[in-house]
């Protein structure tokens, strides 16, 4: 089920006020795998429109993301492409490990800012200082992250309800200088479908389509990521 995030339901968060109960509210919703995660198989599918004249472009070969997050893809010749899909794969499994809230965020602070469609502020002071996010409804709207020297700014426009969490459905990302604030890079739209493996889980990603804009010299773009014959390990 596909859900749109709507206007706040919950009374608004005082500005300077202290977030973190609300902020860890939302972190908990994320959905991630159950501890024992045993990975899973299948094939993998990747697929490009043709530039201008140019015919589309299709590559097909299995994978395997292993209990250790670590994704082999085979029978796909192009590197490239090859590592396009073994990205994809280990980005989403990374995103579903779970850790707690005390893990991750220990050693942040987190004070309410301003209130907006999108939802309330959360800047975090401590270890992170810099980073922001904004939550809705006990979902992260908006994360706003200093990572290796560049900052990623992801705005979440529908989810998915497993019934234990939230997936992002769509969402935007774009990456930029933290000091001038210029972007790096066209905006990238994703659109995710996550199906439950096996029809009982965990849910794993069944097909991500990226839609880059035009950037200088580079043309827009689409790839499409789809994941099929999915079923766990042993």
């Amino acid at each position: 089920m596909t859900a749109t995030p709507e206007a706040p339901t919950s009374p608004v968060l005082a500005p300077g006020g202290d977030c973190t109960s609300a902020f860890r509210a939302a972190y908990a919703n994320r959905y991630t795998w159950e501890p024992g995660f045993g990975g899973y198989r299948g094939r993998c599918i990747w697929e490009q429109p043709g530039a201008s004249g140019e015919a589309d472009r299709r590559a097909e070969g299995t994978f395997v993301v292993g209990a250790d997050l670590k994704a082999t893809v085979e029978g796909i010749a192009d590197e490239a492409i090859h590592k396009a899909l073994a990205s994809q794969l280990w980005e989403v499994a990374i995103h579903r490990v779970r850790r707690s809230f005390e893990q991750t965020h220990g050693e942040n602070t987190f004070t309410a800012g301003d209130t907006d469609a999108v939802g309330t502020e959360v800047i975090v002071g401590g270890k992170n200082t810099g980073d922001r996010y904004r939550i809705q409804n006990d979902v992260v709207t908006m994360v706003h992250r200093h990572i290796h020297g560049t900052v990623v700014t992801i705005f979440t426009e529908s989810t998915t309800d497993t019934g234990s969490g939230y997936l992002s459905r769509c969402y935007t990302s774009q990456y930029s200088d933290p000091a001038t604030g210029e972007a790096k890079g066209g905006l990238s739209r994703f659109t995710d479908t996550f199906v439950p493996l096996a029809g009982v889980g965990p849910w794993v990603l069944g097909e991500r389509v990226v839609e880059t804009e035009a950037w200088g010299d580079t043309p827009a773009g689409r790839q499409v990521f789809r994941f099929e014959d999915l079923a766990p390990l042993g």
